[in-house]
């Protein structure tokens, strides 16, 4: 393995980072979800108006704009609590690897729930809810792993799709009557898709040999001077030049 690499992987897994990409990832979610719990309250005091101008209504071109505040609203406590925990778990571990990736794929899997959600579900309903990113947080981590190609992450995916592999039947239609199969579907190919847009792009690099210099092809004192020149630095390179200037 080259140096560059084994660095990389030593700070990859140094606990001490480890540590602080956790407790960054657990303020962010413990913020998304006192503001989700916040405009929940505003909304239950306004008697769920909010939820009734700003959520989607499918086929309406006038609230497709509202594809960026549905998965903020709820339209009660139970379904804002049923989503809370899955929101927190899923979501904690999608921000685990960089908070400014999770803000760009909370957006994507929030276009992606409520556009195909505002494209499929019935005209006469009002959508609102964020199972749909839930979904786009469950894609993402289960798949990041295998693109990254990073083992650690690859294990919580495949411990995460084992144990909740049944939630991807909410994703199919009539499974879940009254629930919105689409903005379901949706998300979980936002996350997907998001787990190749969001990849780690840092680029592989190895230790290049340095080239020795011409006069390192001479015998004798002109092969010393070549390598002394090609490790200027080196902790031999004093011994090396004595060794020159002797004729050695």
């Amino acid at each position: 393995m080259a140096s560059n690499d084994r660095s990389r992987a030593a700070t990859t897994l140094d606990p001490a980072k480890m540590i602080a990409d956790a407790r960054r990832a657990l303020f962010t979610m413990v913020g998304v979800l006192a503001a989700i719990w916040l405009i929940q309250l505003v909304n239950w005091m306004d008697d769920y108006h909010l939820g009734r101008q700003f959520g989607v209504v499918p086929q309406d071109p006038s609230r497709l704009p509202n594809i960026v505040t549905a998965p903020f609203l709820h339209w009660n406590w139970a379904h804002l609590e049923a989503n809370s925990g899955p929101l927190f778990v899923f979501g904690f571990l999608a921000a685990y690897r960089g908070v400014k990736k999770f803000l760009g794929l909370t957006l994507l899997v929030a276009l992606t729930s409520e556009l195909t959600a505002w494209v499929f579900d019935s005209p006469d309903s009002v959508g609102a809810g964020a199972s749909g990113v839930v979904f786009g947080y469950f894609g993402y981590v289960v798949l990041r792993g295998v693109v990254d190609r990073n083992l650690v992450d690859t294990l919580i995916g495949v411990v995460l799709g084992a144990s909740f592999a049944y939630m991807v039947t909410a994703a199919l239609p009539g499974v879940a009557p009254g629930i919105s199969w689409s903005a379901h579907l949706g998300g979980l190919v936002g996350g997907l898709a998001g787990a190749w847009i969001f990849r780690d792009r840092a680029p592989r690099t190895a230790t290049t040999p340095v080239p020795a210099p011409a006069s390192a092809s001479r015998a004798g004192s002109g092969a010393v001077a070549g390598r002394a020149a090609a490790d200027p630095g080196g902790p031999n390179a004093a011994l090396l030049k004595e060794l020159d200037d002797l004729g050695l």
